[in-house]
């Protein structure tokens, strides 16, 4: 099984270019080399392909949260789950059941008011990991620029304390908790667990 998270920027017309692409591009490096693991394409659109389905979710929410730390900026993506039945050089041009339902749900999610979702071959699991989404999406299209960026960063550093993550961005601590609390941080990490969970089940 592989993950396949297909995206577009929302409002990336009202802002220039590098003001987006530029977060966009550190978090997808992050994640590996172009354009085997991810392509940007039509200007704001992007794909990604990722052999551990686990770190799906995560990376999701990472770039979301990296995205809505520029302000008026936001994400669109759909999760597709399932397999890869021609691995090509470019990510855009490999084939599979994860693909098919990345595409997909992407398309959908305009319609569904949703702007993340996941589909997989079991649709128990899609109802049940949509609907803790579409209530995580309340904390998360709500993030502040200030709350998505200690949110990025606390998702980028899990081994250290609000103390250290204040140092790194050199605030008081009481503001990361007060931030993170403001998040619903935990609440969303909760969601991300119980998304390995399911998985684990659904394999």
């Amino acid at each position: 099984m592989v993950a396949v998270i297909t995206g577009d920027v929302i409002n990336s017309k009202k802002n220039a270019p590098r003001v987006w692409l530029t977060p966009l591009k550190k978090e997808l490096n992050r994640i590996g080399k172009t354009p085997k693991t991810w392509e940007i394409y039509r200007g704001d659109s992007f794909q990604i392909v990722m052999n551990n389905p686990e770190d799906a979710l995560l990376i999701a929410m990472k770039l979301k949260a990296s995205l809505k730390s520029v302000k008026g900026i936001n994400v669109r993506m759909a999760i597709g789950l399932g397999s890869r039945t021609y691995n090509a050089a470019k990510v855009t041009e490999s084939n599979g059941s994860a693909f098919v339902n990345s595409g997909e749900k992407f398309e959908m999610l305009k319609q569904e008011k949703q702007n993340l979702a996941i589909k997989s071959d079991s649709y128990q699991f899609d109802n049940e990991m949509n609907l803790y989404l579409k209530l995580a999406l309340i904390a998360m299209n709500n993030w502040t620029v200030n709350a998505a960026e200690i949110v990025r960063v606390a998702m980028e550093n899990p081994e250290k304390s609000q103390q250290q993550l204040g140092k790194m961005i050199g605030i008081k601590q009481s503001a990361i908790s007060t931030r993170l609390r403001r998040a619903y941080f935990e609440e969303i990490m909760e969601v991300n667990e119980m998304y390995k969970a399911k998985l684990k089940l659904l394999k």
